[in-house]
């Protein structure tokens, strides 16, 4: 998952419930502080797929938690980038993923991640959920979080 605050709170949620939980962080400060979360912490691009593949090593759910990524970049991290992640995890032990669909970034991009989501549930059958809780409203963010993640592990 993406580990900024709001991942970490995802995190910290998850692991008090047992579970194990791996975020990752473009930068070596960000991991810094998914590890003082107490959660297990690998640097990892986006931009770079190959980065987040190497780290889906006993990963049950992926959490795209990046309704705010807008600036440069935004479009591909919802768009192409998102859609060839969704392509490669067929081949990983990731049972599914829960996609962020809110936030700071355009709404058509969240709506084009949105639609890129449904598709890999059509076509591999992946269980997929798209959370659109509003993130200024972190408790009922968080809320709907966990409920997808949970939908995803007992799929």
């Amino acid at each position: 998952m993406g580990c900024g605050c709001r991942g970490r709170a995802l995190g910290t949620a998850l692991a008090a419930e047992g579970h194990e939980v791996r975020g990752t962080s473009r930068t070596a400060r960000g991991c810094e502080a998914i590890e003082a979360a107490g959660l297990e912490a690998v640097q990892a691009d986006p931009d770079r797929l190959g980065t987040v593949l190497g780290a889906l090593e006993g990963v049950s759910v992926v959490c795209w938690l990046m309704g705010s990524a807008d600036g440069q970049g935004a479009a591909d991290v919802h768009g192409p980038r998102w859609r060839a992640m969704l392509e490669r995890l067929v081949d990983t032990p990731v049972r599914g993923v829960v996609y962020e669909a809110t936030g700071a970034a355009a709404p058509e991009l969240l709506e084009e991640g949105a639609a890129h989501a449904r598709a890999a549930a059509n076509t591999f059958q992946m269980p997929v959920e798209v959370v659109e809780a509003d993130p200024a409203d972190h408790a009922a963010w968080l809320a709907a979080i966990l409920a997808a993640v949970r939908v995803i592990l007992g799929a």
